[in-house]
C-alpha cells in the first residue's frame, strides 16, 4: 500500500485528487493539508510514502515546505503538482528536494503512475516540462567551483552517464546508447549520485546543467 498526503489550498482540488488517486486500490490517502505548514506537520506525524504538494499555498509555500520535509522526513518523497505557466518556482522546488513534478492537467493514469514511481524511490522527469524548466535555468549556466571539484572524482564513463541522465534518458536508453547492460548503467548511476552527494536523478540533472556539462537543447 502506498500512503500519501495531499497538500493543496483548494478544497475542490484536494477532493478531486483524493477521488482520482484512490481509484487505485494500492494507494491510500492518509492525510490532507490546506497550507504548507499543515503539510509539514501532517507528514511528520503520518510518515507517508509520498506528498502531493501544491506550490502556492498560504502560511508556508510548497517550496519551503519541501525544503523542510527533505531535512526532517527524508524518507518521504515530494511530488509537485503545479500549473507551470503561472509558476516560476517549480525548479526551486526540485532544488529544495522534490522528487519530481507534474502539471495539474496531467492525465489521471499518469498521475497514479507518477505516485508509484516516486514512492519506489525514483525521480520523475517529465520530458516535456523538464526540458522547458532546464532551458530557462541554463540560458546562462554558471559553473559552481565545488561542483567542478566533485566532477573530478568521476571516471570518464561515469561522467558520460551523468551527461546522458541530464539529457533525460532512462537507464535502458543509456544502456542502448553505450552498448552495455542496463544493470551496468544502474551501477554507474548509483556511483555518480554517491560521489556527487545527490539524492536522485532530478538532482543529477540540476547539477549537470548548473555546472555547464550539458547545454540546453541537446538530446
Amino acid at each position: 500500500m502506498t500512503r500519501i498526503v495531499i497538500a493543496d489550498d483548494d478544497h475542490l482540488m484536494r477532493a478531486g485528487l483524493v477521488e482520482l488517486v484512490t481509484v487505485d486500490p494500492s494507494i491510500q490517502v492518509v492525510g490532507e493539508a490546506a497550507t504548507g505548514r499543515e503539510a509539514v506537520t501532517q507528514t511528520q506525524r503520518l510518515r507517508p510514502d509520498v506528498v502531493l504538494m501544491d506550490v502556492r499555498m498560504p502560511d508556508l509555500d510548497g517550496i519551503a515546505a519541501t525544503r523542510e520535509l527533505a531535512t526532517r522526513v527524508p524518507e518521504t518523497r515530494v511530488l509537485i503538482l503545479t500549473t507551470f505557466e503561472q509558476d516560476d518556482y517549480v525548479f526551486g522546488a526540485l532544488r529544495a528536494g522534490a522528487s519530481g513534478f507534474l502539471l495539474k492537467r496531467t492525465r489521471p493514469e499518469d498521475l497514479i503512475a507518477a505516485v508509484h514511481t516516486v514512492a519506489a524511490g525514483d525521480a520523475l522527469l517529465s520530458p516535456s516540462v523538464t526540458r522547458r524548466v532546464i532551458d530557462r535555468l541554463t540560458r546562462q549556466p554558471v559553473p559552481d567551483l565545488a561542483g567542478t571539484r566533485a566532477l573530478a572524482d568521476l571516471t570518464p564513463r561515469e561522467r558520460e552517464v551523468l551527461e546522458l541522465m541530464a539529457q533525460g534518458l532512462s537507464n535502458r536508453e543509456i544502456a542502448r546508447h553505450l552498448v552495455v547492460e542496463e544493470s551496468t548503467v544502474r551501477t554507474h548511476a548509483k556511483r555518480v549520485l554517491a560521489k556527487l552527494g545527490l539524492r536522485d536523478r532530478i538532482q543529477a540533472v540540476i547539477f549537470a546543467y548548473e555546472n555547464g556539462i550539458n547545454q540546453p537543447g541537446r538530446r
